[in-house]
């Protein structure tokens, strides 16, 4: 396998920290949220992990549209990424997932079997996949 990209980010205190990129692009106060117990006022791992998986899985929508002969304009795609944190079973903590995908200027059937095909190639939902329950919407207009 060929590494096409790395990086290092370096987490210190927690979810009460810093996190930092070892080029000092990424450099951020970390905060728990109110809604566990926390002060808030910044950001925190699921909403860093949100981000991500938005923006990756949106690239991979857009590659794979010109790969099948469309081209989108910027805001023709729109995917909003929920992640959230609760408890199973066995008391452990938990991540789950949710992607709402808005394409503009294609029927539903072809929203949906673009999103599919994200799906198969973006490297969150490969990573995620069999182990956090995602689920998605799909809305073409």
């Amino acid at each position: 396998m060929t590494i096409l990209y790395s990086t290092k980010v370096t987490a210190t205190g927690g979810r009460k920290g810093t996190i930092r990129s070892e080029d000092g692009i990424l450099d951020l106060k970390l905060a728990i949220p109110k809604e566990l117990g926390g002060m808030g006022g910044a950001t925190n791992p699921e909403q860093l992990f949100a981000g991500g998986y938005a923006a990756c899985f949106e690239n991979a929508l857009l590659r794979v549209a010109r790969q099948s002969g469309h081209r989108f304009a910027d805001g023709d795609v729109i995917v909003v990424a929920e992640i959230g944190l609760s408890r199973n079973e066995a008391d452990a903590f938990v991540l789950h997932a949710s992607l709402a995908v808005t394409v503009s200027g294609v029927d539903q059937a072809t929203a949906e079997e673009l999103v599919r095909n994200a799906d198969a190639i973006c490297p969150y939902s490969n990573a995620v996949r069999g182990n956090v329950d995602v689920a998605k919407a799909v809305v073409a207009i």
